[in-house]
Order: structure tokens, then sequence, then C-alpha cells
């Protein structure tokens, strides 16, 4: 294990703050590592709920990372036509250890091209655009496929960041931190997924979004065209 892991994660507009703060927390609990949160400046970044958080270190200033890590959320949609963003990813993969996302933030590493030829996870309704960028959708909460780790929606961040400080430190030092988290999920309703949620709900959910989603898919075949991928029909 190196002296001092290097854990980076992407804090831009519009982020899903629970993207970046569950897996913040699990990260900020492991020995030896220290945490960025990056962005282009240390000027406050608004999260999608208004509020904001504090960026740690920007792009010029940030060390080589052994983890990067992107959230997702609105902003997502305008980052994966960021090109100093995309190119500041490509720089810190190129020799990361793992290169990994929480959400919609796997559109964002499809976009930089980042993720053509691994299997990878997002959220559920914008799941099948990762095909667009090369990849192969899988519907699971956490997918590791080599050096690519990638959570599903939201609160996957959560399992996402303890299956890696399992990886980095083994699983004992993940078990102690879920259990200091107290993270032993109960949710008063049994519809986290839309297979278990039902038609109607899925319905309701897909209805009230159905803006946003036209603008995330217009953001992918844009990102597929400029990257030369086939896309194909969607």
């Amino acid at each position: 294990m190196p002296e001092t892991w290097q854990i980076g994660l992407l804090l831009f507009p519009n982020v899903m703050q629970l993207d970046l703060t569950g897996p913040a927390e699990v990260f900020g609990s492991v020995p030896n590592a220290t945490l960025h949160l990056l962005w282009k400046n240390r000027a406050p970044v608004a999260t999608s709920k208004g509020w904001q958080i504090v960026p740690t270190t920007s792009f010029a200033e940030c060390p080589p990372l052994d983890v990067v890590c992107v959230p997702g959320g609105a902003g997502q949609i305008a980052l994966m036509e960021d090109e100093e963003t995309l190119d500041f990813l490509r720089r810190q993969a190129a020799g990361a250890r793992y290169v990994t996302s929480v959400c919609t933030g796997s559109l964002v590493l499809g976009a930089a091209g980042l993720l053509r030829g691994y299997r990878a996870a997002c959220h559920w309704m914008s799941r099948d655009q990762l095909a667009l960028l090369g990849a192969t959708p899988v519907a699971e909460r956490v997918v590791k496929d080599r050096n690519r780790i990638t959570g599903g929606g939201v609160t996957a961040g959560i399992d996402f960041a303890l299956s890696l400080v399992a990886e980095l430190c083994g699983a004992e030092l993940a078990q102690r931190i879920q259990l200091n988290l107290e993270y032993g999920a109960q949710p008063p309703f049994d519809c986290g997924s839309p297979e278990r949620a039902g038609p109607a709900l899925v319905a309701q959910l897909t209805h009230a979004t159905a803006e946003r989603q036209r603008a995330r898919l217009a953001a992918t075949k844009r990102a597929v065209a400029k990257l030369g991928l086939a896309g194909g029909a969607f």
C-alpha cells in the first residue's frame, strides 16, 4: 500500500450532493488517504439543491491521483461538453490506479473516452446511454471491470465506496467503516429500483424528469459524435 492514497472527487456545479458526499464520507475514513474535492478553482460550488460546497483542490493544484471519481447530477449534462474537465480526467486517468464514478458520472467518463470496452453502472434512467459511448451497461449497484469501478444511482455511491476501500485496504477496514456509519439500509418502502417500484411509479418519475433526460441524451449523442463512435439508434 502506498504511503498516502490520493483520492479525488470531482465537485462541479449542480452536482447531486449525495453522489459526492456519500463516497467522500467513506474515503475520508481511510488511513493515509488525502481526499481532494476537485474543481477548476476553489470558489464555492452550488449543488443541485442550491447549497454550496467548497473545493479543496483546483485542477492546476491537483497531484497525480490514485483514485479519480466522478459523481453525477444535473450538472453532468454540461460537463460532458466541458473540454477542460474532460482533458483533466483523461490526464489523471492515465496514471490512476482506479477510474471510478457514481450515478450519471459514468456518462462523463464515457464522454472522455474512458469507458470504451468496459462494463459500467449508471442511474437506471440513463443506463442505456452507456452503450452509445462504447460501454456495456450493467444493472448492478457496483460494477468492477479491471480498474474501472462504477456505482449505480445516488445511494449506490456508498456501496461503491466501501467496495473500493476493500480493494485498496482490505475488507476488514471497509467493514469497520460501514459499522461506524451504521450503514445497514432498511428503507421504509421497497421501491428503490424500477423493477420493484412498479410501472405506475416509474411512469410518474419518468414523466417528471423527461425534459432533463432529453437534454442528457442530446449531450450523450454529441459526445458520441465527437468521439467518432457509431452510436447506433436510440
